[in-house]
Formats: structure tokens, C-alpha cells, sequence
């Protein structure tokens, strides 16, 4: 049976371990430790998937924001990892959803990723460029994902999605 609660201090060694396995890289967990020690940290919004208290996945939103006519507040997901011995088990999917409920109780309007974008879509995400946005990221286009947590959050908004750089280091 898997819980899933927000991180505590003292998984964060056992989170950088699963996320580095899962990429099979350092960049990604260190995006995260990064995150952490930054004011778009939401504590709430880091998310484990444990089993019998041990750490399969991990999941985070961050506060980033669109720049448009005015500043729109907005949650990046990034990363998303589970152990590689777990993954395609609904580990990650399950994570992916409990994460947007969490969001959307938290009352945020829009999430973005850049992601798989088969992977994504089945939770609802679609191709940001169709609604006018634009990362400030280097990123292939149907990679650059988003998902209205609220209906028409995205209406008549032009923008750039603005990550902050320590997400260029990924």
C-alpha cells in the first residue's frame, strides 16, 4: 500500500538518491536541492510515494510565474522520478495526480512541465504554444506542456513562462 505525504527532512538524502537513479544523472536532484533553499519552495507541494516508510517516487511543484500584460502566478512540475525497480507500476502517475489535487487545493490556477508528452497528456496537459505561451527555457515545443487547473485560466493570455536560471543547469 502506498502513502503519499510531503517530504521531510529527513528523506531528502533517500529523494536525491531515487531522483539520480531514476535519470540516471545528479542535475535533476540537484535542481531540486536548489529549489529548496529558494522562496518558490512550497514544502506542501513536494510530494514522496512511500512504501512501508521507504521512498519510491518524488514529485514538486515550485512557484515560477508568466510574464503576459500582467505577472500570473504558476507551478512549474519538475521533476517527476521514481525508483527504477517501481517505475511502471502507477507510481509516477499516482504521484502526477495526488500532486494536481494538492495544487489545486493550494488555489493555484496553472501548472506547466516540460515533459513526454504522451505521458502528460492523460493528465490533461496540452501543448503551451496553444495558448500563446512561450518558455524562457531552450525547449522542443511539444515538450513545453500545460494544464489549467482552473477553467479559462489561460484565456486571452499571451506570455512567457519565466523559470528562474537555476533550471538552465538541467
Amino acid at each position: 500500500m502506498l502513502d503519499f505525504a510531503p517530504e521531510t527532512h529527513n528523506q531528502r538524502a533517500k529523494i536525491y538518491q531515487v531522483i539520480t537513479d531514476a535519470f540516471g544523472r545528479t542535475q535533476e536532484a540537484s535542481l531540486v536541492d536548489k529549489i529548496r533553499n529558494c522562496p518558490n519552495f512550497i514544502p506542501a507541494l513536494s510530494l514522496v510515494a512511500l512504501e512501508n516508510g521507504d521512498v519510491l517516487g518524488h514529485i514538486l511543484f515550485s512557484r515560477i510565474f508568466i510574464e503576459a500584460s500582467e505577472q500570473i502566478p504558476a507551478l512549474a512540475l519538475a521533476p517527476l522520478a521514481v525508483t527504477p525497480q517501481r517505475q511502471r507500476q502507477g507510481i509516477g502517475s499516482q504521484l502526477v495526480q495526488v500532486g494536481l489535487s494538492k495544487c489545486r487545493e493550494s488555489d493555484y490556477s496553472v501548472v506547466v512541465v516540460v515533459g513526454e508528452p504522451r505521458y502528460y497528456r492523460r493528465f490533461g496537459f496540452q501543448k503551451a504554444s496553444q495558448f500563446g505561451l512561450h518558455s524562457s527555457l531552450p525547449i522542443p515545443d511539444e515538450a513545453f506542456m500545460v494544464l489549467e487547473l482552473k477553467p479559462s485560466a489561460l484565456m486571452n493570455i499571451n506570455g512567457n513562462v519565466c523559470y528562474p536560471d537555476y533550471f538552465n543547469e538541467v
